[in-house]
């Protein structure tokens, strides 16, 4: 069922370049879009808003606390192959989005959004037929008790509308996916809280140095340096 937020005040939408699809609760706004996919109603620029989730999930279906009062959001784009270098371009418009609240974000590899090295964001690219979903969650009035890492809200920082904070979100993930990558790149390495961060590639260790033109990690493993795709490693 398609309704009207409170503080989001939009049902289905036209966004400039975007579709809006809001609702009050649903189990997953990717897997909603996941469905919209499946029965061929996804169109480009397509966007799954829910004031909460229950069963929201992040990387290796982990569950995300779904509480009302964050942003739950899953973008969808026409994709006919994988491209590496999305992921970059969409922590670089998270990031940017956080920063405008007056907040300074970091970006650690491969999909969280930190301020104070707590986490306050994260991101979801999964592909699906001929799109890619782009799931966002970010902790605006609450954050969840993680044992894994430590979290925090915006709300301790600055005071965050989620109306505009879903407004200007849109507005950098159009502006930054569609932007040179060079430019992406220099800034996402401006930002970048994981530089010399330990990972895991085909058994061993290595060090992650930095990201190349074409969206590769480039890794350093004693005096060698290796060129991979973040599928291929673990943290």
């Amino acid at each position: 069922m398609v309704v009207v937020l409170s503080e989001i005040q939009m049902g289905c939408t036209a966004l400039g370049n975007f579709k809006l699809l809001s609702f009050d609760k649903i189990p997953s706004t990717q897997d909603y879009a996941h469905d919209l996919v499946s029965a061929g109603r996804a169109r480009d620029g397509t966007v799954v808003l829910a004031a909460a989730q229950s069963a929201g999930r992040g990387r290796f279906r982990r569950t995300w606390v779904s509480h009302h009062g964050n942003l739950y959001v899953s973008f969808i784009f026409a994709c006919p192959e994988r491209d590496a270098r999305l992921s970059y371009a969409i922590a670089v418009a998270v990031a940017e989005t956080i920063a405008s609240f007056g907040i300074h974000p970091t970006i650690k590899w491969p999909n969280d959004i930190l301020v104070d090295n707590k986490k306050i964001a994260g991101i979801l690219i999964e592909y699906s037929g001929r799109f890619v979903i782009v799931g966002i969650g970010i902790n605006v009035n609450s954050n969840p008790t993680v044992d894994r890492y430590k979290t925090t809200k915006m709300e301790n920082y600055s005071q965050t509308p989620l109306n505009e904070l879903l407004a200007r979100l849109m507005r950098n993930v159009d502006t930054w996916r569609r932007a040179d990558f060079r430019r992406v790149r220099e800034h996402w390495l401006e930002l970048a809280a994981c530089i010399n961060c330990p990972v895991r590639y085909h058994g061993e260790s290595a060090t992650l140095v930095g990201i190349n033109e074409n969206g590769a990690l480039v890794l350093r493993r004693d005096t060698r340096y290796l060129l991979v795709y973040g599928d291929e490693i673990g943290v």
